[in-house]
């Protein structure tokens, strides 16, 4: 049984992955890829990682497709004439897929030997116990550093967005006069 719904499951995101790909609307390709999340981190509760699960539903079905919609939305994306094909880009994407399917297929070939059986994990390795003290205590700095990162990016895009609505000391000596 789990056989048969991990199987369906894998064929909903590929269908889901292409939905997205040949959606020629850009908010059709943003659902087609909050569905494909969902289903993902439907993939991952049934391996037995529910905060990895959660994690997906939250992150990136929630913030980062808001995030997509609103600049979908705010540069009028899904309005956008059809662009021009260029003379040989199916050419040269073809050829790019084969050789990434050919390097692919040789690592795979040529590592196939020296892989070890990995260790069955314990019934606590994906808790969010664990994982909140391992990110806590191993990982603290790169913690800290994304953190810095995400609040000056935070920064940035209110400084950003909010444009020159603020006055300048000239107009206000100006003004006193």
């Amino acid at each position: 049984m789990q056989i048969i719904l991990f199987s369906f499951l894998a064929i909903l995101i590929i269908v889901s992955a292409f939905g997205m790909l040949f959606s020629k609307n850009a908010i059709y390709s943003a659902i087609f890829l909050v569905m494909n999340f969902v289903i993902v981190a439907i993939l991952y509760l049934t391996l037995g990682a529910p905060f990895i699960a959660f994690t997906q539903i939250t992150v990136y079905a929630g913030a980062i497709m808001v995030l997509f919609l609103f600049i979908i939305m705010l540069l009028g994306a899904e309005r956008l004439p059809e662009a021009e094909v260029l003379r040989f880009h199916r050419i040269f994407a073809i050829l790019g897929a084969l050789l990434f399917i050919g390097a692919t297929g040789f690592l795979l070939f040529w590592l196939s030997g020296s892989w070890d059986a990995l260790p069955s994990p314990t019934s606590e390795f994906a808790s969010p116990e664990v994982i909140g003290i391992t990110l806590f205590s191993e990982y603290l700095l790169p913690f800290l550093i994304i953190a810095f990162i995400l609040l000056a990016a935070a920064v940035g895009a209110i400084l950003l967005t909010r444009g020159n609505n603020t006055p300048q000391i000239e107009s206000i000596q100006n003004d006193e006069e």
